[in-house]
């Protein structure tokens, strides 16, 4: 493929901290079930992950909410569970419940991973990402990513979504010599996960860790901080130039820590984060994303104009990108996505 010239590409100047104006948009989710166009394709598929592993339809997925919206970033359709489905655990998406899949408990069920022939299982989302790549404009840019080690773990010990993960934390504080053979099998995929989307054509990468927020100090700064600095520093070694941002849904005060210590290029906030308190306390080097409430997408109007020109005025003098403190809601009105982006677009002209 060949590369467009970089200053094309408002998503990615924002990440060379240039600071953009008006600054450039995605949004988690933003190819998902809110558009009708997806709800047509996922509807002739037999599942979830059929969709996942589809590179036609995931292309077509992927691209849709650009063709509607045109975002200044594509990423990537796809989920953070195709690692431990790849490396052989069963995974089912029930509707409604979420995902399932036989909980690893102990040494024998971590022994049972098949760590042999990743890649060539997750072939189908490297073929997404380069059939994307080839259809995207000069001026949209790719995103691939994958979920952090800490979140992935929380998912493959407790086999389904949970409030509490319960179990994972009881493994990783009274089994953790176990836990940390886990973290260090998901650092090692993910890296070669990570680095098959970026040969693929993916320009930049968004690590999820949903879930760091259960984690107190100390654990958070083991289980959640230290596995993605390890896995940044595996991706710089290969791919230095290539931005990273961090997704540590959650983390409140440690927000500031894990900018400064995982290595990330930018940081996503969520809609918890006070952002005035995020531009003092987090380093300037660090491009910030976020991070409107979803609930005021879903709202729209004067609430909505309200919440994004809040976090305009506050981030006016850094480089920034803006998105939403999570992913949208289903139920969201394509005509307040709409709003959004225009009155984002006219702000800073």
């Amino acid at each position: 493929m060949t590369k467009m010239p970089f200053a094309e590409k408002p998503f990615l100047n924002a990440l060379r901290n240039l600071a953009p104006s008006p600054p450039p948009i995605w949004l988690m989710r933003q190819a998902g079930r809110y558009l009708p166009e997806y709800r047509a394709i996922r509807a002739g598929c037999a599942n979830f992950l059929d969709l996942c592993y589809s590179p036609d339809k995931a292309t077509e997925v992927t691209l849709q909410p650009i063709e509607r919206f045109h975002f200044d970033a594509a990423i990537i359709f796809s989920d953070i569970l195709v690692i431990p489905h790849a490396l052989g655990r069963d995974l089912t998406y029930r509707d409604g419940e979420g995902p399932r899949m036989t909980p690893l408990r102990n040494r024998s069920d971590l022994l049972s991973l098949t760590k042999t022939g990743v890649l060539d299982r997750l072939a189908p989302i490297f073929e997404t990402t380069r059939r994307t790549a080839k259809a995207l404009s000069s001026n949209t840019a790719l995103i691939g990513f994958a979920g952090a080690p800490w979140t992935v773990a929380c998912y493959m010990v407790e086999g389904q979504g949970s409030k509490e993960f319960n179990a994972v934390r009881r493994m990783a504080y009274g089994e953790d010599a176990l836990f940390q053979e886990l973290i260090d099998i998901l650092v090692d995929v993910t890296a070669d996960y990570l680095g098959g989307q970026i040969l693929a054509g993916a320009e930049a990468i968004q690590i999820f860790d949903s879930w760091a927020g259960l984690l107190p100090e100390k654990p958070f700064r083991r289980w959640s901080i230290e596995p993605t600095k390890r896995l940044i520093d595996k991706l710089k070694g290969r791919f230095p130039d290539v931005p990273i941002i961090g997704f540590p849904k959650g983390a409140g005060p440690m927000l500031s820590a894990y900018a400064e210590e995982s290595g990330v290029t930018a940081i996503g906030l969520d809609q918890t984060a006070p952002l005035g308190w995020a531009l003092k306390e987090i380093p300037s080097h660090i491009v910030l994303q976020g991070n409107l409430d979803p609930a005021l997408l879903l709202v729209g109007g004067r609430a909505l104009d309200d919440g994004i020109d809040d976090i305009l005025e506050k981030t006016k003098n850094r480089a920034f990108i803006f998105n939403l403190g999570h992913g949208i809601l289903q139920e969201t009105p394509l005509d307040h996505v709409q709003q959004l982006v225009e009155r984002i677009r006219k702000s800073r002209i």
